[in-house]
């Protein structure tokens, strides 16, 4: 049974999706006013493990990330450098998904942008109007929290103690600033301005998510995640407007990750503590994958303290991952296999398995992973291993992947090396040629290195085999 911390309750519950054997997903994209850091991605590796993890478990996932391209920050960005929205967001929501790829997070099925959603929008505010659960006030139109009495679930604020006062403009404000928000903004100058049934002016934050939500997703749906600092006020927020114009629940659960913290620190860029991908990659030479397992390997619900430290032992993990299949496809085994591996295996899947059905627990299911490394790399030592062995323990480590997301490529799918690849290029144009002597030759020479060839009518394939002598 998979179960997780439904912020909404804020118990762990059972999950059991609306439709069985499907989820779908909705996940707080980027706010694209800069480039996206460390621990915007710590929420994106977050979503991706759990994705990752439902598919993993045999469900069919359809994820919504929004891309948040108007609003107040994107504005002022704009206005200061004196371009349009358009050419001011793009570089950063190309490099936010530049991003995505170097992690290897899964690409949602759908990245909806507010600015191509407006009349989605439209469409609810002026139900909201319809209904009377929104006013106008100066050409802005306000959500009436007064007439929404569950607002304050999710946060778990109390209206009877904090009482709503007056109206805010801005779209992120304190925990202490219970007031009515606005839907729709009233044109001013510098902003963007969209002419609507519901009259000129732009959208509100805070709107955005749930029109985009609903077009791609329905209402309700299964699975609604962010960080800890979209609770209140945009998740309570979206809330209270989707469930007051449909008149039906939003969302069945309420996945929030925790901050990540540098050094013990809030990050920030005037304490030189604020890193991008491209920062430690590209500048610092730092392994992806490294990075990718540190950022996966705290508990979602747990502060996540980056540290250099920290990313050391993540790559040592890494690394003794890597040596150990690396050990399993070259070393030379005899024949035969043995039951006490396969009851090693049924094991090591069974603890992996719990701990992420446990609500995302990876700690567990790292330490079920290590500890199968531990053991077969003492039967490794004992000449204890035989081939069907090494064979299904490494096809098993390689099935994670399919979670975790950091194993090398398989033999087979591996790039070859320059000087290989120019042998295969030039075995193909001797064949071309019909010197089959010469082809015949380059073969023999490709095999000897480790590469077979297959020829097949697509063209010629290569894959990596494993040779009795190791490397």
């Amino acid at each position: 049974m998979i179960r997780f911390t439904n912020t909404l309750s804020g118990a762990k519950e059972p999950f059991v999706p609306l439709v069985p054997g499907e989820v779908k997903l909705y996940t707080c994209g980027p706010t694209v006013y800069d480039e996206a850091h460390i621990g915007n991605y710590r929420a994106y590796m977050f979503e991706d493990l759990l994705k990752r993890f439902l598919k993993y478990s045999g469900f069919r996932v359809t994820h919504v990330m929004n891309i948040t391209d108007v609003d107040d920050k994107t504005i002022r960005g704009a206005n200061a450098k004196g371009v349009g929205l358009e050419e001011y967001t793009a570089p950063f929501i190309r490099a936010f998904h530049e991003g995505l790829a170097v992690l290897r997070i899964e690409p949602a099925d759908v990245y909806p942008r507010a600015t191509a959603h407006i009349p989605d929008m439209v469409r609810i505010i002026k139900g909201l109007l319809e209904k009377g659960v929104a006013y106008r006030k100066d050409g802005s139109i306000y959500f009436k929290i007064s007439r929404f009495p569950d607002y304050g679930r999710l946060s778990k604020f109390d209206l009877s103690e904090l009482r709503p006062s007056g109206r805010i403009e801005s779209d992120e404000y304190e925990k202490e600033s219970i007031q009515d928000f606005a839907l729709w903004k009233a044109p001013k100058e510098g902003d963007p301005v969209w002419e609507t049934e519901i009259g000129p002016g732009r959208p509100g934050w805070h709107i955005e998510c749930s029109a985009m939500s609903a077009r791609y997703l329905g209402q309700p749906f299964d699975i609604h995640c962010g960080g800890v600092d979209n609770i209140f006020p945009h998740h309570e927020n979206e809330i209270a407007q989707s469930e007051a114009f449909a008149g039906r629940p939003f969302v069945n659960y309420w996945l929030h990750c925790h901050h990540l913290i540098v050094d013990g620190e809030k990050m920030s860029k005037s304490k030189g503590n604020f890193y991008t991908i491209p920062d430690l990659v590209q500048t610092r030479g730092i392994d992806p994958m490294a990075l990718r397992l540190l950022l996966v390997s705290t508990h979602y619900r747990k502060v996540l303290n980056f540290t250099f430290e920290a990313l050391d032992q993540a790559a040592a993990g890494l690394r003794r991952i890597r040596d150990f299949l690396f050990e399993l496809e070259t070393r030379a085994f005899p024949a035969g296999s043995s039951p006490e591996i396969a009851l090693l295996l049924v094991d090591t899947r069974a603890k992996f398995d719990e701990g992420l059905a446990d609500d995302l627990n990876i700690s567990i299911s790292l330490t079920a992973l290590f500890e199968l490394i531990r053991r077969v790399n003492v039967l490794i030592k004992e000449d204890r291993l035989a081939a069907g062995d090494a064979i299904a323990v490494a096809a098993y480590v390689y099935s994670l992947d399919g979670v975790l997301g950091i194993m090398p490529p398989r033999p087979g799918e591996r790039d070859l090396p320059a000087e290989l690849r120019a042998k295969v290029e030039a075995r193909e144009k001797a064949r071309k040629a019909r010197d089959f002597s010469l082809a015949d030759k380059i073969r023999k020479e490709l095999a000897a290195a480790g590469v077979v060839l297959e020829d097949t009518k697509d063209g010629v394939r290569w894959k990596i085999v494993r040779t009795s002598g190791g490397s």
